[in-house]
């Protein structure tokens, strides 16, 4: 039984937060820590530390998967990750000078500023059957000027209705998607400015204080920004931000591991479960509609930043 409660079923819930992390860009660390406190009765200190070092693995492997399906821009995680490494160290340092509800309190804070952004940019979208339809009114737009033609008769208002069906033929392919983003291509690689690459080290420099200084991978905070900044598609800037995790990270839970705040069995046991899960959650990328995606990644972040209330006040 104790075998259970210590391994197994932290393995089980680790099998789910990896899901999480490959299918929405994020290091786990915002389920972790309240499971942390909640279920192995960690200090905030110790959950926070535990959760950094349990987001490393999980964010390679997920990263690797991305890395694999091309659905990501390696070149700005990496800028975004070397950003982090250097606030990270500085985020741990903080959080051991404040009062554990601040360190809560500022999670569940950032936590919920992205989840409403990213659900506002989902119920923007149109819904995929809507895209479909609007494909197959134009399409038969184009099939009557084809009568037409045929017939003798005036293509002219047909014309105008398969021109415009031309753009509405249902969602738009990757390729289609790449050539409307910010991020120009080349050789069908992203190519990124100097410019966007510089901001993605601001991105870094945010992200890892947070991480540091909360316990998480920084990617609720990277996701929303290279959206809005760099203009990456929401497919790319998951992969992206995990690529920046495991690089952020890795200074922070070093600092952690030196002033003894790592519980290792704890965190392995987790990191068992995350690693094949986020493998998973990295190819399902591919086949969820990024709406859906977007409705996930906002619901995601609400549950997070709500358990992270609920385990600092002591509802539960």
């Amino acid at each position: 039984m104790e075998a259970l409660t210590l391994f197994i079923l932290p393995a089980l819930a680790g099998v789910g937060i990896g899901i999480l992390s490959g299918l929405l860009g994020v290091g786990g660390g915002t389920v972790m820590v309240p499971i942390f406190r909640l279920a192995f009765g960690m200090s905030p200190v110790m959950s926070t530390a535990t959760s950094l070092f349990a987001i490393i693995p999980t964010s390679v492997s997920g990263a690797v998967s991305h890395v694999r399906h091309k659905t990501c821009v390696p070149a700005l995680g990496v800028a975004a990750g070397l950003g982090g490494a250097v606030t990270s160290p500085v985020g741990v340092w903080l959080a051991q000078i404040s009062p554990p509800w601040l360190v809560m309190a500022a999670a569940a804070l950032i936590i919920g500023w992205s989840a409403a952004k990213m659900l506002g940019k989902a119920i923007k979208m149109k819904k995929p059957q809507a895209a479909r339809n609007a494909g197959q009114a134009a399409r038969n737009a184009g099939k009557a000027v084809s009568d037409a033609g045929d017939r003798g008769e005036s293509p002219t208002k047909g014309a105008v209705a398969c021109a415009e069906g031309r753009e509405l033929q249902g969602p738009p392919s990757e390729a289609t998607a790449a050539s409307n983003s910010s991020v120009a291509r080349q050789n069908g690689k992203a190519k990124l400015t100097r410019k966007q690459l510089l901001i993605g080290v601001g991105i870094g420099l945010i992200a890892g204080l947070a991480s540091g200084y909360v316990g998480v991978g920084g990617g609720f905070i990277m996701v929303p920004l290279m959206l809005s900044l760099v203009g990456i598609a929401m497919r790319q800037a998951s992969g992206t931000s995990l690529i920046a995790v495991m690089i952020l990270a890795v200074p922070g839970v070093i600092e952690q591991a030196l002033l003894g705040n790592i519980n290792y069995a704890a965190g392995i046991a987790v990191v068992v479960g995350t690693v094949p899960g986020a493998v998973v959650g990295a190819r399902l990328v591919r086949v969820v509609p990024e709406r859906t995606l977007r409705f996930i990644f906002g619901g995601f972040l609400l549950v997070a930043a709500a358990l992270l209330l609920v385990n600092e006040f002591g509802i539960l």
